[in-house]
């Protein structure tokens, strides 16, 4: 799959990630565990530089393997705001996003902004019919993100929680071609 390693969302650029950022990224991090840890099992206290070399090696491997297609997100001024990616886990045809924004950035629409101009990209790619999104029902930002950018919920299914702030109930949402 052609993903472009760079794509220009307005105030936003995403950038495939490189390894020098992982210190900016672990800072980012750090600062906005209060609003990730609820959420997302990865965000633990003590995530440093070590952990986010380690995701940025992943996300290095996983390009060129074609299953997932990281970035971080910049304002057009180079502050490092968050993270977005595209996933193939949910199967053929499907591509699913995620993504995380650092606090201070948060409530601005900048990742509605990165959803938006992702999904368009993702739903040009050959052979993809839907892009979707998935997120725990409790995890209000998230909806808030998804529904501004014009996914439609398609389907609530029942799963073990993964983070603390979790009920269990995922939510999924698409846009299609």
């Amino acid at each position: 799959m052609e993903v472009p390693e760079m794509i220009n969302a307005g105030e936003l650029v995403l950038k495939r990630w490189e390894a020098e950022w992982a210190a900016e990224a672990a800072a980012a991090v750090r600062e906005s565990l209060p609003e990730l840890q609820p959420f997302l099992p990865w965000a633990v206290d003590g995530y440093g530089p070590v952990e986010s070399g380690a995701y940025i090696r992943m996300s290095v491997d996983s390009w060129a393997a074609g299953t997932e297609f990281n970035y971080a997100l910049f304002t057009t001024v180079g502050e490092l705001v968050g993270s977005i990616g595209l996933m193939t886990r949910m199967g053929p045809g499907t591509l699913e996003i995620g993504y995380w924004m650092r606090t201070p950035y948060a409530g601005r629409g900048h990742m509605t902004a990165a959803v938006r101009v992702l999904a368009r990209v993702a739903l040009t790619l050959p052979g993809v019919r839907r892009v979707a999104i998935r997120y725990d029902v409790a995890n209000r930002a998230s909806a808030a993100v998804a529904a501004k950018a014009g996914f439609r919920e398609v389907e609530r299914t029942a799963r073990e929680p993964e983070a603390p702030g979790e009920t269990g109930i995922l939510v999924t949402t698409e846009r299609r071609a």
